[in-house]
């Protein structure tokens, strides 16, 4: 029997999401906010999640007036600190939340202007290893039973993990996973994101071995800046100074609103697979095509590793038997 022939994506012209929720972390502002609004134009029901009330309720007022009839809410998620991680899980596995089936999660928080010294989270964490990784880890894991419920039929949920194009410009093989010996800015970023590619590529062999009904999928936003990006009151208000500087890289740069193309279809595309990864056709911009991890980051010893180190960071081991159980 001949497979479904692969449909060419349009951005634009997005598939019709209602009746499907999507938790997206970072929400507030920058792709997190511009992936909510387009999956809210879908008529997706969207929970914006992030770690500022104030700006995450500016962000949610901005959607609402201007998307005429979007759903969406709000939670306090803050990704660097496992104790708010698993009260915002408890909330939507509890049935807090007006929709109790969750379609898919897009891991996106986390931080790009790195500290230029090293600091650490309340629990010991090296803090952009926790907000860009460890806190993902930790939420997947927490929601991966949740996930496995929205499943039915041909449907399977989906985690989409935040990769960045800054992994092919170099090695970066996180055998410092925590940057002890050696901190440098730059160094913690892109370590950081071959952690979290590393961990979407093993999280999909582990689930698909388990026989678990969700999918993980990796996208990057390729270099989107806010300068480019549509004016947006209280979520993207960049000066004229900034309109003017990053409108000189407009070769090689797009807006955060076109940033946002790649993690939406990873989370949406029905003819996207576990395992795959999405970024813009042309590295740093363009439409969402399916592009190559780095090396590093496919390396099924690293992923192995990576796996196995944020396990014992977090203390948290996946639920993998029980979520194959509850499929419907």
């Amino acid at each position: 029997m001949n497979a479904r022939p692969r449909q060419s994506w349009d951005p634009l012209r997005l598939p019709d999401l209602k009746g499907r929720t999507y938790l997206i972390t970072g929400a507030n502002a920058g792709l997190g906010y511009f992936a909510s609004e387009q999956l809210a134009r879908a008529g997706a029901h969207v929970v914006m999640s992030g770690r500022h009330p104030n700006r995450l309720h500016a962000a949610h007022d901005a959607i609402e007036a201007r998307v005429p009839g979007a759903s969406v809410e709000t939670l306090i998620l803050d990704v660097a600190n496992p104790g708010s991680v698993r009260s915002a899980a408890a909330s939507l596995k509890g049935g807090v939340f007006s929709r109790q089936k969750l379609d898919g999660v897009l891991l996106n928080a986390g931080i790009v202007h790195t500290p230029r010294r090293r600091r650490i989270t309340r629990d010991g964490r090296e803090l952009v290893l926790a907000t860009n990784a460890l806190g993902h880890f930790v939420l997947a894991g927490e929601l991966l039973t949740t996930l496995a419920k929205a499943a039915s039929g041909a449907h399977t949920a989906r985690m989409v993990w935040l990769g960045s194009m800054s992994t092919r410009m170099g090695t970066y093989e996180p055998k410092d996973i925590q940057l002890e010996k050696s901190y440098a800015a730059w160094k913690a970023y892109v370590q950081s994101k071959v952690v979290v590619q590393s961990l979407a590529l093993e999280a999909n062999a582990r689930l698909r071995e388990a026989g678990v009904p969700v999918d993980s999928v990796l996208a990057h936003p390729g270099y989107s800046i806010g300068g480019r990006s549509p004016m947006v009151a209280g979520v993207n208000q960049p000066s004229r100074w900034k309109r003017l500087r990053d409108g000189m890289q407009a070769p090689i740069a797009q807006s955060k609103q076109h940033g946002a193309w790649a993690p939406v279809r990873a989370l949406i595309d029905p003819d996207v697979t576990g395992g795959e990864f999405i970024g813009p056709k042309f590295l740093t911009r363009g439409t969402p095509v399916r592009v190559k991890p780095s090396g590093t980051s496919n390396d099924p010893d690293v992923r192995e590793r990576v796996w196995e180190r944020c396990e014992e960071l977090t203390g948290v081991h996946w639920p993998l038997a029980k979520a194959a159980r509850t499929r419907r």
